[in-house]
């Protein structure tokens, strides 16, 4: 897979990668958060001109099986964010359900650590949910923490606030943090 910057052009197809990212939430009856719209395409430009949009884009030989042949260079995952306090917070990163599975979103997530190792930062943070396979568990086991409530900084307890006025408390929720390698 190759990861790239985001271009203006790939914004919509973000939206679609979200959408159909969304859908596993259904089995867990969490229909909120798969009815949930896509970031609108104003914020991806705002991530996209800091330059903190990435794209992992599909190759030949991830065109294979239930995909279709010439898939190469197709956005298949995205991930975007922003540095929060000394840390690269991860707003979003979600994983087309075609290519789940691959190592695509531990990748964009080493990309996303590299690029903040060279701005200086010390480590990366998230917010997810706690009870959803493909979420904190997953997280944990590529190296991430939860972090306890004294250990939030400033920046974190305001995107919680944020998390929680839009309704995403319904579901426990967590704050993690992965230092830099």
């Amino acid at each position: 897979m190759r990861i790239r910057p985001a271009t203006p052009a790939d914004l919509p197809l973000l939206q679609d990668i979200e959408r159909a990212a969304g859908e596993p939430f259904r089995t867990l009856g969490m229909t909120e958060i798969a009815d949930d719209e896509p970031p609108a395409l104003e914020l991806l430009e705002r991530f996209r001109k800091a330059g903190h949009a990435w794209i992992a884009e599909a190759e030949d030989e991830e065109s294979e099986g239930d995909e279709a042949e010439g898939d190469a260079g197709r956005p298949v995952a995205y991930l975007i964010g922003e540095p929060v306090d000394d840390a690269f917070h991860i707003e979003q990163v979600s994983v087309h359900p075609d290519a789940a599975h691959r190592g695509v979103g531990r990748t964009l997530i080493a990309y996303a650590a590299d690029r903040a190792r060279g701005q200086g930062l010390t480590g990366l943070t998230l917010t997810t949910f706690t009870e959803v396979p493909w979420n904190a568990p997953y997280y944990e086991r590529i190296g991430f923490r939860p972090l306890t409530d004294p250990e939030l900084t400033p920046g974190l307890r305001k995107i919680r606030a944020t998390e929680s006025a839009h309704g995403l408390d319904r579901w426990p929720r967590v704050c993690m943090y992965r230092a830099m390698a």
